[in-house]
């Protein structure tokens, strides 16, 4: 018997594809409300996490539910409760992780550095899980990473004094490889509203010491500044960070963080529209190349 494709799962990959794409742009403009915000980056990172919350309790409570669907469990036993908990540990670590690079060492830096995380998720998943990938998918790995090494060769800044900020940009990478192969396999069990509204809490009160620590001033002075914080919490986070959740139960892991290598092009668009940062040719190529190592990744993935 001939066994013909499935088109609802084609027509949901698609949409996952889709979906990733926007979550990465919408996340691309997070180092840009960063940068905006009255306030320091960790007390910034603590209240897109703390202002998330609510939100993704109200997406919760408004959404129908049934758990008989595939992917939509309740957690009910501790494991459960420690499985999600750790995906929200490793968010706090990667944004902790990321804005401390921002301070010891250069923002170009420590974006790259940050964004060699499809590298370790393709080596965590080798070593734990004995995951393959294609010599086309290595390909199109390898020129997406060109491609933002490109993208941000002119600013970069190659330095001893940078040592340890770049180290905790490597870590940044670590921490994001880690809450995506996370994210990947609690989605096979739970919704994407289910994992966030469990998970941010912890990433909030993981903030709070680093917050308190950095001496950082906690709250904006003005109403303009809490909308920034509203806007990084509501966009990037909920919005961004939960397409990407959702993608994830229904593409590979792999291709899916090759994917979020679009958020420094994103930056870099936003940051020319918005604060004049010079975009020229050897930024339009470095673009270019991600974009086209996405797509070359995308042919190249496995299906799980």
């Amino acid at each position: 018997m001939t066994n013909f494709p499935d088109p609802s799962r084609y027509n949901r990959e698609r949409i996952a594809i889709l979906a990733i794409f926007i979550g990465a742009v919408t996340i691309g403009f997070a180092p840009i409300l960063v940068r905006l915000s009255e306030i320091g980056p960790l007390a910034t990172g603590f209240h897109r996490f703390l202002i998330a919350i609510p939100l993704y309790w109200l997406i919760a409570a408004t959404l129908p539910r049934n758990e008989a669907a595939e992917g939509d469990e309740t957690p009910r036993s501790l494991r459960d409760f420690l499985l999600i908990g750790m995906a929200g540990l490793y968010l706090a670590a990667d944004i902790m992780a990321w804005h401390y690079s921002i301070q010891m060492t250069t923002v170009a830096n420590a974006t790259l550095l940050a964004n060699v995380a499809p590298v370790f998720v393709v080596l965590g998943g080798w070593l734990m899980f004995r995951t393959r990938v294609t010599g086309t998918y290595l390909l199109g790995l390898a020129a997406a990473m060109i491609g933002v090494l490109i993208l941000s060769r002119a600013s970069l800044s190659l330095s001893e004094d940078h040592f340890f900020g770049d180290l905790l940009g490597v870590l940044t990478a670590v921490f994001y490889a880690a809450y995506q192969m996370s994210v990947e396999r609690l989605r096979k069990r739970f919704s994407t509203i289910t994992i966030m509204k469990y998970a941010i809490p912890v990433s909030a009160l993981c903030m709070v010491p680093a917050a308190l620590a950095s001496g950082e001033g906690l709250l904006p002075v003005t109403v303009g500044g809490w909308m920034f914080l509203v806007a990084l919490a509501a966009g990037p986070q909920v919005f961004g960070q939960g397409l990407i959740a959702w993608a994830l139960a229904h593409l590979p892991v792999t291709f899916a963080s090759v994917t979020l290598l679009v958020q420094p092009v994103t930056a870099a668009v936003v940051a020319w529209l918005l604060f004049d940062e010079m975009v020229g040719p050897q930024q339009g190529i470095g673009g270019m190349i991600v974009l086209a190592g996405i797509m070359l990744a995308r042919r190249g993935s496995t299906r799980r």
